[in-house]
């Protein structure tokens, strides 16, 4: 298949809204797709490069080659490249991988340039997600979509799924819970506040300390271990204390999910960042790992057992110290109360978890419902990148500053989130009025007079080297823009930087 095919399709899914259009999209082109091109493409209309590392970022495809005029690659072609860059190493590797892109990129279409920059950069706006693609792989291959669901959830790859789904139903059925392969972790939806979560669930629920921590999942086979993160990625050899943890536990093959995060001398977790440091290299300061549920115990999944089942596994099966703290109740009072709690120990929130639940893995559901801090800032606009896919010819991301009080604006990171089409189409005009830079696609960065303030939401700071104030936001998105204040009036870094010490995790199990 040319890649322009796949490109085209990227585009018409980006320019609906409407998912049963996206679906009749994406199925009209994997129709046509070969079974060696098969798991390429069902990566590349989800959004993603079947390399998990390729060692390129945005600006190793800033700098590109004049594009060719007409279309002449293969998605085949386009996935052995990436696999080439992801292999070079050593000496000389940057100068290599420089020249693997501009062959690449050079043989590539306007449109297909910017689409290959986007899917290297995670810049793919299309709206198919794994959902809708899944959805596209059962019509065409005339599968149940649960049944390829739920194989995408237990493999961990909706290309897996896709594989086995075009070999048939038994296929499908034929991939179950393997200890050893990690599965897509279940993950949560949000709520304001306590009682607004409680009233969802209604009845009894878990009520568990949220801790802002690396989300961990731990496989056992007698003395073999594996530890992934969320993202499923083996960090087994850089946290050999969660290895000792799951060898000593009383059962010869598990999967265990929960979080593994660093405590001061008190008990008390440190900054999320000195925890996720331990997720790039083998020493560091020590993590503790605290589990919160049990899907597998010497030869018995437990996917679809009840929450409560599960739990009681995990009591008999975890130490306490190895468990995260949780509460079972239906009075709102008690789980305000152990919310203030947590909240007061230094974790970031709750969980309250439907007790009849399955475990539905690799889906966000309303059987978990996270409540935590609402942190805001009121910050000013340095400069706005264009859009792409179905942002293409908006000003969309922004970046953002707070007010250093001997003059100028301190950098703390950029967002795109939260942002509506209504807001898009605002600021576009907004920020071309402010422009100091050209604002004719001659530059992606469109610099801007800092003037405009936007409130921002934010989950926590964590320390960073690559802005000059030393911090960056974590999960930051846009609330809502203030013309009623002015720039001066914005948050200081000093202000900013008073966040530090509560910064929340990106070991958010939603």
């Amino acid at each position: 298949m040319l890649l322009a095919e796949l490109v085209s399709t990227s585009a018409e899914v980006a320019a609906t809204r409407s998912r049963k259009a996206k679906v009749a999209t994406l199925a009209a082109t994997l129709a046509g797709v070969g079974p060696d091109e098969l798991e390429i493409v069902v990566s590349y209309l989800g959004g993603t490069l079947r390399q998990r590392r390729t060692g390129l970022g945005w600006r190793g495809v800033s700098d590109l080659p004049v594009p060719a005029e007409a279309p002449s690659l293969t998605v085949s072609e386009v996935d052995r490249a990436f696999e080439t860059m992801a292999s070079i190493a050593g000496t000389g590797s940057q100068a290599a991988r420089k020249r693997a892109v501009a062959e690449l990129f050079g043989r590539a279409t306007a449109a297909e340039q910017a689409w290959l920059r986007a899917i290297v950069t995670g810049n793919v706006r299309q709206g198919a997600l794994d959902a809708i693609t899944q959805e596209a792989v059962a019509q065409v291959a005339d599968v149940p979509l649960a049944a390829v669901r739920r194989a995408a959830m237990l493999s961990g790859s909706t290309v897996a799924a896709s594989a086995a789904a075009f070999e048939g139903e038994a296929a499908l059925a034929a991939i179950g819970l393997q200890v050893g392969r990690p599965v897509m972790p279940m993950l949560a939806s949000s709520a304001p506040d306590v009682a607004t979560a409680l009233g969802s669930l209604g009845g009894e629920v878990a009520v568990d300390a949220k801790l802002d921590g690396i989300r961990i999942q731990v496989h056992r086979a007698g003395d073999d271990v594996l530890v992934v993160t969320r993202s499923l990625d083996d960090i087994t050899a850089r946290l050999p204390e969660v290895v000792a943890v799951a060898r000593a536990l009383r059962a010869e093959r598990l999967v265990l999910d929960g979080e593994a995060l660093a405590l001061d001398d008190s008990g008390r977790p440190l900054a999320f960042q000195d925890t996720a440091s331990r997720t790039a290299q083998e020493t560091g300061v020590a993590v503790t790992p605290h589990f919160f549920d049990v899907l597998h115990v010497d030869g018995r999944d437990l996917l679809d057992s009840p929450a409560h089942e599960r739990f009681g596994v995990l009591d008999v099966l975890v130490p306490e110290e190895h468990r995260v703290r949780r509460l079972v109740t239906d009075d709102l009072a008690a789980a305000e109360e152990f919310t203030s709690e947590t909240l007061a120990a230094g974790h970031e929130g709750v969980v309250l978890k439907d007790l009849d639940a399955p475990y539905a893995a690799g889906r966000r559901g309303s059987a978990w419902v996270k409540v935590k801090p609402v942190h805001t800032l009121d910050l000013v606009v340095l400069a706005v990148e264009w859009g792409s896919g179905r942002r293409e010819g908006w000003l969309s991301n922004i970046h953002l500053g707070a007010r250093d009080p001997d003059g100028g604006f301190v950098m703390l990171g950029k967002t795109f989130k939260g942002m509506t089409d209504e807001m898009l189409a605002w600021q576009t005009e907004r920020f071309t009025e402010l422009a100091t830079s050209p604002v004719d696609h001659s530059s992606y960065v469109v610099h801007v007079r800092p003037e405009q303030v936007v409130e921002i939401a934010f989950d926590g700071l964590q320390r960073s080297t690559r802005y000059p104030g030393g911090v960056a936001l974590r999960f930051a998105r846009v609330v809502r823009y203030r013309d009623d204040k002015r720039a001066d009036e914005a948050d200081t870094i000093g202000f900013v930087r008073s966040h530090l010490a509560g910064a929340a995790g990106a070991g958010d199990p939603g």
